[in-house]
């Protein structure tokens, strides 16, 4: 019997459930559907991205990935039928656009006899799986990662032998389509493909992973994985990086463990709350500045806040963000412009490789108190005390904020203090930080009375 397997999530052939399942039924067309209401919503980055990935998962299979254009609901039952498939494989899909997408493919073969197999997804333990003694989600991280800990997750799957994978005539202009976005992209691209992730995964537990817990939050300092953009299309499974960890014992490999589950307590609320990806989890009554000058300001790194600024022209440089920065970057927006958190969650997907949407949600509303966190609204990152801390002798500013290279060591986070702090051309800060952090904590307190 022959099969689809449709790619979304999932570009690559190693440690693929999905695939394995396929193949176990006869030979396989994998395909990937360019969906126009995909790519109108992805942003310049994330498409480029996409369409590097694409080209070395075609590598991955061969040069048979079937590429194809339009509605998924449309593109995949005429596939399946082109090629007498008795059924489409895919690795399951739990965000709410995904989920939505799915139930109507489904219902389209279902229409046509044709099977629906879901088998693994793009996490360790498929969103819905990790419950409380209740039966219930965790809203608590520490709670949830105990409870994934002791669910625990398979091995990697092991692609079997002499899989025969089928081909199409390729559609030329789908694949020049991916070629345009792929040059068209703002930021350059990391190397595409499982080869290229694989061996960053390597570089790093050789180098770094010792050193990951006390390095993770310095942006000044090469100590972190950046592994984001391949986990954010699948190119490596989470599961196959576990694995790798669970030969190796320390501090440093027992961090990464519990930021992979980060990623995977995000997904589970998401799954349980589909409305938090552009809402409230924990609404509270606040009042909001509207989007304006200071927002503009904010996206182009002109703030007058060192770290902010160099986080975010970072971010329009590389399509990527340190984790620390970005959590400063978010508080900012919050707490110090009063600006409601989806408008810097959508200039983050728009800007990131690997904008991830549950994790970008609520790493979102983290910061701005209206999520998972314990501690939440009255959290005010003070941008220069952060800096201090986590750049101590100011290279990641100074590498990021040309106009203040003349100021040394820790002084380039206070150049309002420096007899020459503005020399540069840098911009005076836009907002007073302790003026505004009393006005978010008032406003807290006027949300709390209701």
């Amino acid at each position: 019997m022959t099969t689809l397997l449709w790619l979304r999530r999932d570009l690559r052939r190693g440690d693929h459930p999905a695939l394995c399942a396929a193949a176990e039924d006869g030979p396989v067309l994998v395909c990937f559907v360019l969906d126009p209401a995909l790519l109108a919503d992805a942003g310049a980055v994330r498409t480029g991205w996409l369409a590097a990935c694409l080209r070395a998962a075609d590598a991955a299979y061969d040069g048979r990935l079937c590429l194809r254009q339009g509605r998924p609901e449309e593109v995949i039952p005429t596939l399946a039928a082109e090629v007498g498939a008795t059924a489409v494989h895919v690795s399951a899909e739990t965000e709410p656009v995904g989920a939505s997408r799915d139930a109507r493919v489904r219902d389209a073969l279902s229409a046509r006899g044709v099977g629906w197999v879901e088998t693994g997804s793009p996490y360790a333990v498929t969103p819905g799986r990790v419950r409380s003694r209740s039966g219930d989600g965790f809203a608590v991280f520490t709670a949830f990662l105990r409870a994934w800990r002791e669910h625990g997750w398979r091995p990697p799957a092991v692609e079997p032998d002499a899989v025969r994978l089928l081909s199409l005539p390729r559609d030329a202009e789908a694949w020049s389509r991916l070629d345009a976005a792929a040059a068209a992209c703002p930021v350059p691209l990391p190397p595409a493909g499982e080869d290229a992730a694989l061996a960053t995964w390597s570089a790093f537990l050789d180098e770094d992973v010792e050193h990951y817990a006390a390095e993770r939050d310095r942006p000044d300092h090469a100590g972190t994985s950046r592994l984001s953009p391949y986990l954010k299309f699948g190119v490596l499974h989470p599961r196959t990086l576990l694995a790798s960890l669970a030969a190796r014992q320390g501090e440093g490999s027992e961090r990464y463990v519990a930021e992979l589950a980060w990623r995977e307590f995000y997904a589970d609320v998401l799954f349980r709350h589909p409305g938090s990806v552009t809402s409230d989890l924990r609404p509270l009554p606040l009042s909001y500045d509207e989007p304006g000058d200071a927002f503009s300001a904010w996206q182009q790194g002109r703030t007058g806040y060192p770290i902010v600024d160099a986080g975010q022209r970072q971010l329009l440089a590389t399509g990527w963000m340190h984790n620390r920065v970005r959590m400063i970057t978010a508080s900012f927006l919050t707490k110090d412009l009063h600006i409601w958190w989806p408008h810097g969650a959508r200039h983050f997907l728009d800007r990131l490789l690997d904008g991830d949407l549950a994790s970008n949600a609520h790493g979102w509303q983290w910061v701005a108190g209206t999520g998972t966190d314990a501690a939440p609204y009255f959290r005010v990152f003070n941008p220069t005390t952060q800096a201090e801390r986590f750049d101590p002798a100011g290279d990641y500013v100074r590498s990021w904020v040309p106009e203040l290279a003349h100021l040394a060591g820790a002084s380039v986070h206070r150049p309002w203090e420096a007899a020459d702090g503005y020399a540069g051309g840098y911009p005076q800060r836009i907002v007073d930080h302790d003026a505004e952090r009393k006005e978010a904590l008032a406003r807290y307190q006027l949300a709390r009375r209701g």
